[in-house]
């Protein structure tokens, strides 16, 4: 259990633009990439010209505590948001850095020194209620508007994410690309095998043929394999739309007992007793090998879209030319199509000193995503910089689609830091051929704990 737990946490993704320093110097190397004029100019103009950007800024500054710089995205140019926030509002960001084991003790250390910190990452999501109830962060309601038409499609959402009648988490984006199937074509046509994406588009991508094309393709002896990766359990679970930890009515409920967690466990568990499952095996070991998806050594790679978040040579290189990806199967008895969703929300931090920078820079990432002259030119920034085809960005919008549609996340890591982590490793167990039934009478009753102390700072 303790080897498994070092090897997943030292697998956590990460943002790619990430750039880790000691924690509580302000950023001396953040330097703001080029984007081409023209761009600029016209994303200048739409914003100008928007009806959604109101107001102007009399402090221009905001401060960012986080791992990563939003100034600097290695080498690519400046995304759409940032542009429209600098043109609109001649908005800056400072960035704080920090690691991301020590950012909470960091955030706690500015706090208490008056330093002003305007907003932190909250898409890890063990900030919220966590921060709220340690008063590290202030309502968002003073400076966004969440039933404008700027931020409309994520209004639902984000009332979901209420703490005592308030929002504490800002939520701009819900993504889709948390976790996708990954496969390689020619490996797939060479098994005799339906091609992933001809399944989904038939409406036919499900547990069950995932799993029948995984019993048709795996021969350990030969050397072929099934799932890799460290995501594909929980990417599973979130297809049953039941997340371990949800919230209703803001109190947290837990969920593990549920007949939806049961089915989803069942059919791990049956991928393991049929040595479907390559990764923690015998014959594999525990490091992933995302290469053998381009050797044609693997079928699945359940992982986030970050993989291809990189110049398409150094994706290609690991993925081979034929990779492509696909959402997680369909469960088959959920009422709806869920997929692994992640959500971009930031919160205010107490304390900060530009709450309205925040506000506006948020709305200038709404912006980007509702005004579709400005989307365009943020979607032709992808292609120009990651090489992505057609295909895939049309397949990237569909997994934004279905996560717009059915929103659902797992507050697990927000309860507290051993609710998190006794989550993250139980809910894998079956996965490494525990049945069901032992881990839940193992672990229900602590999981009510946990949540009932939260519950109880609600009322």
């Amino acid at each position: 259990m303790k080897k498994l737990k070092e090897i997943i946490y030292s697998f956590v993704a990460v943002t790619l633009s990430a750039v880790v320093f000691s924690c509580g110097e302000k950023g001396e190397n953040s330097v703001e990439n080029d984007v081409d004029p023209a761009v600029r100019q016209a994303i200048a103009e739409n914003a100008q010209n928007s009806d959604y950007l109101t107001g102007e800024l009399e402090n221009k500054t905001i401060k960012w505590l986080a791992t990563w710089d939003m100034n600097a995205y290695g080498g690519k140019s400046t995304p759409a948001f940032l542009v429209a926030f600098q043109e609109r509002y001649g908005g800056k960001i400072e960035w704080h850095q920090c690691t991301h084991e020590e950012r909470y003790e960091q955030l706690a250390k500015s706090i208490n020194a008056g330093e002003g910190i305007d907003f932190f990452y909250a898409g890890d999501l063990d900030a919220f209620p966590r921060g709220v109830l340690r008063s590290m962060f202030v309502p968002a309601d003073d400076y966004i508007d969440f039933d404008s038409p700027l931020w409309e499609d994520v209004s639902k959402f984000n009332n979901n994410l209420m703490w005592k009648g308030s929002h504490y988490v800002a939520v701009p984006m819900i993504s889709g690309d948390n976790c996708a199937v990954i496969y390689n074509r020619k490996t797939v046509r060479e098994a005799g095998l339906q091609d992933p994406a001809e399944l989904y588009k038939n409406g036919e991508w499900t547990w069950d043929v995932f799993k029948e094309m995984l019993e048709k393709f795996v021969d350990n002896d030969s050397q072929r394999y099934g799932i890799d990766g460290y995501w594909f359990e929980f990417g599973l679970m979130n297809t049953t739309g039941i997340a371990p930890v949800g919230i209703a009515d803001g109190r947290l409920i837990n969920n593990i007992g549920s007949p939806s967690m049961e089915r989803v466990q069942n059919f791990i568990y049956s991928l393991y007793s049929e040595k479907l499952i390559a990764i923690g095996s015998e014959d594999y070991g525990w490091s992933d090998k995302p290469s053998y998806i381009g050797s044609g050594k693997t079928l699945f790679y359940p992982c986030g879209l970050y993989q291809f978040y990189k110049k398409s040579t150094d994706w290609k290189s690991v993925f081979g030319d034929d990779v492509f990806f696909v959402p997680m199967p369909k469960d088959p008895s959920a009422d709806e199509y869920y997929i692994p969703v992640g959500m971009e929300g930031y919160t205010f931090v107490k304390g900060g000193q530009n709450p309205e920078g925040v506000g506006k820079f948020l709305d200038c990432k709404r912006f980007v995503l509702k005004d579709p002259e400005t989307k365009a030119i943020a979607d032709k920034q992808m292609v120009d910089d990651y090489g992505w085809t057609e295909e895939m960005m049309q397949m990237k919008d569909e997994m934004q689609k279905t996560a717009l549609e059915n929103p659902v996340v797992d507050l697990s890591k927000g309860v507290s830091v051993d609710c998190g982590d006794l989550l993250d490793i139980s809910l894998r167990l079956t996965a490494r051929g525990t049945p069901w039934a032992e881990t839940y009478d193992s672990i229900n009753a602590v999981v009510d704990k946990y949540i009932d102390e939260v519950n109880a700072q609600a009322e």
